[in-house]
């Protein structure tokens, strides 16, 4: 196999072939009148082969240094059609976000216009995926995540935590008044496997009541049900807010707990799309601050 020249010799060659003068070679190429002569020395003793003659003002290329700066040319305008096609393809290929289908149903649906309209919205692929996306091997680029913020090999930024709270639908609120922790001990409950409600009573210290009411697996299942009056739900501040928006559930005690596991973006640090990623990050956080005072004073 041959072992081919420094690139760098190759491009003085080039250059200095085209141009017939070694200074302009320099002046393209951003260096010294004296790098180009050096480099082209450097290829004359490694090919053993003169490659210029003086001719006046000029240098004139041998017949072979001009034939092999003719290749070199074309290999050049390869090489700039192979990295322009793939810029382009960061930039024209969808961006492909996986999400949690909680925040795809719950959080996204009340700012996508929003996204859309902004240059990070910018042809989008949205995925609301059960399962957790490989960020390698499915074709995603970013995800939405819930948990507690570490994956290993993935670089995160927090959305925000979510913080836990009772809530009910107004005729419940009525009929079963609660003003202290300790009354939801006497209260219809809705039970959720994922946020017992042992963590709000044990978090007060209080004995929890034996278990009676409906028990469901999913969050949202949860709040639907206590919409229906069936109990007090034990809400997630993330994904309450439009129903505290419709007036479909209230918001029973203005105290809450800490959730240890919040919404995260995640993404992978050499991703080629990774301008467009930062992007998208940006507005996500920037939407997050916004919209915490309205929600809050909803809450």
């Amino acid at each position: 196999m041959v072992r081919l020249p420094p690139f760098f010799a190759l491009r003085a060659l080039e250059a200095a072939a085209r141009h017939r003068s070694y200074s302009r070679a320099a002046q393209e190429l951003t260096v010294t009148h004296g790098a180009v002569s050096q480099q082209i020395r450097k290829l004359e003793a490694e090919l053993g082969a003169r490659l210029f003659e003086r001719r006046g003002n000029a240098m004139e290329p041998t017949p072979e240094a001009l034939r092999l700066a003719q290749e070199v040319a074309r290999g050049v305008a390869i090489l700039r059609e192979a990295v322009a096609d793939f810029s382009c393809s960061a930039e024209c290929d969808p961006l492909v976000i996986s999400m949690d289908p909680q925040f795809a149903t719950r959080w996204l649906p009340a700012r996508l216009a929003r996204l859309l309209a902004d240059p990070a919205g910018a042809n989008l692929e949205l995925r609301s995926e059960e399962r957790r996306a490989d960020l390698t091997t499915d074709g995603v680029d970013v995800a939405i995540r819930y948990g507690g913020g570490h994956w290993a090999g993935l670089e995160t930024t927090r959305l925000f935590t979510e913080t836990l709270f009772p809530v009910c639908s107004p005729k419940l609120a009525n009929s079963h008044p609660i003003r202290r922790p300790q009354d939801l001990q006497t209260a219809p409950l809705v039970h959720s496997r994922h946020r017992p409600w042992s963590l709000w009573f044990d978090a007060f210290g209080l004995e929890a009541p034996p278990q009676r009411g409906p028990v469901v697996d999913d969050s949202l299942v949860a709040l639907e049900a206590a919409a229906e009056g069936m109990g007090v739900a034990l809400a997630r501040s993330g994904l309450i807010a439009p129903d505290l928006a419709s007036g479909r559930l209230v918001r029973v005690l203005e105290t809450e707990l800490a959730s240890e596991f919040g919404f995260f973006v995640v993404w992978r640090a050499d991703s080629r799309k990774l301008p467009r990623i930062r992007a998208l990050r940006d507005w996500l956080t920037a939407e997050v601050r916004a919209s915490e005072p309205r929600e809050a004073a909803t809450a």
